[in-house]
């Protein structure tokens, strides 16, 4: 009787291409700094590399790999040079790469504790262990009212939020009726735009969002809140969120938290405090200043995938009282049914998000934090905060640059003196260059370039480079 025929890798196959992948990442960061930063290829160059149509038998996975080389890696941004200062960094470690690739293997679809218990039980109990790190209330625990879970990203947890807030303002009316249009949601101008795509698509609507002035160091103004919420509420509408940041995209603002808590306790409003990637710093206890006023918050995200060390995706979302968030996105069809989710004695975490599938998240985290511990980790982070204070004086040293606002960790918004096209002329030809990545914002109407030390391997002779060549096309623009 013959075999049925089977187009599937053989275990030796997988072994041997296996080992061949992980020798061409290594390869990778063995040569990234030798590559542009910045991606040199035109709009859809990459494309007419590919065939037109799909092949119609398989091919050899030795040239697949070598069509990444080829093909992919010219239109690859390397992220994890550590010449890349743009955005907030998205870094990577070993052994957050290991962890995922266990994930990627064990194929886990954990929507509920019953279809993978370790999935769940590894999940509750490493966001309680990334509480502890930071010193977090102790509310936001599992073994609390609380608990923490991992969303793709602080967009997926913002919105999480809202809904939640949009349910305990409403007494779980509005699942069932929609809104009536008098909801209002509060956040600063310099808030990150996740939240108005939150309100969107929660269906408060974007002129129910309000924009909150800022003071002089672009954190909100705690009376300027107060003010709206009053005028709002003469005007019967139902204030019932805020958004405050910890950390802002354009500058790294620190919202003050205490007075905005306050006001947020006083007229029962639910906060909410993104702390993207600034919340990383709180590893270090002479950075948790940051997270004063937090216990005032009904919910907060960080990013590890920003800048502890741990692939996108990873936003570990904390909430106060965790039968909120279950409340508002719980729904049990009569398929996911089981004896474990009936029994009340488990954690299922569809309930704890958007979508209902969700993948092994915890596995690299886990990794990440049993591999650095928080010596590791917080050597990186203090590292990375003292090479941005470096830069950072290095341009007040020079009278042709400024600093925008003063630095409070490891975001440096500065800018040339001449101006915006000056500016503008200045990050784009270091961008072509590839030589480093930076990328901009406007502060106080002016364009401001920032450069963000973050990236894992990024030592002081890149940020000692990117300054020099800062200079270097400064002069050639003169």
């Amino acid at each position: 009787m013959t075999s049925e025929k089977s187009y599937h890798m053989t275990p030796a196959e997988f072994r041997r291409y296996g080992r061949a992948v992980v020798d061409w990442i290594a390869d990778y960061y063995a040569k990234i700094e030798s590559l542009p930063v910045f991606s040199p290829v035109k709009a859809g160059q990459i494309r007419a590399l590919l065939p037109a149509h799909p092949p119609s038998t398989g091919e050899s996975f030795d040239d697949i790999l070598k069509d990444v080389a080829a093909v992919i890696l010219p239109g690859v941004t390397h992220w994890q040079s550590p010449n890349f200062f743009a955005f907030f960094p998205a870094n990577v470690s070993a052994p957050s790469i290991f962890g995922e690739m266990i994930s990627a293997g064990l194929g886990v679809q954990g929507m509920l504790w019953a279809t993978s218990p370790a999935c769940t039980e590894l999940e509750t109990h490493v966001l309680d262990w990334v509480a502890e790190m930071l010193n977090l209330p102790a509310k936001f625990r599992s073994t609390h009212s609380g608990g923490g879970v991992i969303q793709d990203s602080a967009s997926s947890a913002s919105l999480c939020a809202v809904l939640a807030a949009r349910e305990r303002a409403t007494q779980y009316a509005t699942n069932e009726q929609g809104c009536d249009g008098r909801l209002v949601a509060y956040t600063s101008n310099q808030a990150h735009s996740s939240i108005e795509k939150a309100v969107k698509i929660a269906g408060i609507g974007r002129k129910n969002l309000r924009l909150i002035e800022v003071d002089e160091h672009l954190a909100m103004r705690p009376q300027e809140l107060a003010r709206q919420i009053a005028l709002d509420r003469q005007a019967e509408h139902v204030p019932f969120f805020v958004c405050a940041t910890v950390g802002t995209t354009s500058s790294n603002a620190m919202d003050p938290l205490p007075e905005i808590g306050r006001i947020c306790r006083e007229h029962d409003l639910w906060l909410h405090v993104d702390g993207a990637m600034a919340g990383t710093a709180a590893l270090c206890p002479e950075f948790r200043s940051i997270h004063d006023g937090l216990e005032f918050a009904d919910s907060y995200c960080f990013n590890p995938h920003k800048w502890m060390f741990t692939n996108f995706d990873c936003d570990c979302f904390f909430v106060a009282e965790r039968q909120s968030l279950i409340d508002a996105l719980s729904i049990l069809p009569e398929y996911l049914r089981n004896k474990a989710t009936d029994s009340g004695a488990v954690i299922d975490y569809r309930d704890w998000q958007i979508p209902l599938g969700r993948r092994f998240r915890s596995l690299k985290l886990w990794f990440v934090i049993r591999h650095y511990g928080l010596e590791g980790l917080r050597h990186h982070v203090r590292r990375h905060v003292q090479l941005a204070q470096d830069f950072a004086g290095w341009v007040q040293a020079d009278d042709r640059f400024e600093l925008a606002v003063p630095p409070p960790l490891n975001l440096v918004c500065f800018r040339h003196r001449g101006g915006d096209s000056v500016n503008q002329q200045l990050m784009d030809r270091l961008n072509q260059s590839g030589d480093l990545y930076l990328t901009h914002t406007r502060l106080q109407d002016r364009l401001t370039l920032r450069l963000c030390v973050g990236q894992t391997h990024t030592e002081l002779r890149h940020v000692t480079c990117a300054w020099r060549r800062i200079r270097e096309v400064t002069a050639e623009l003169e």
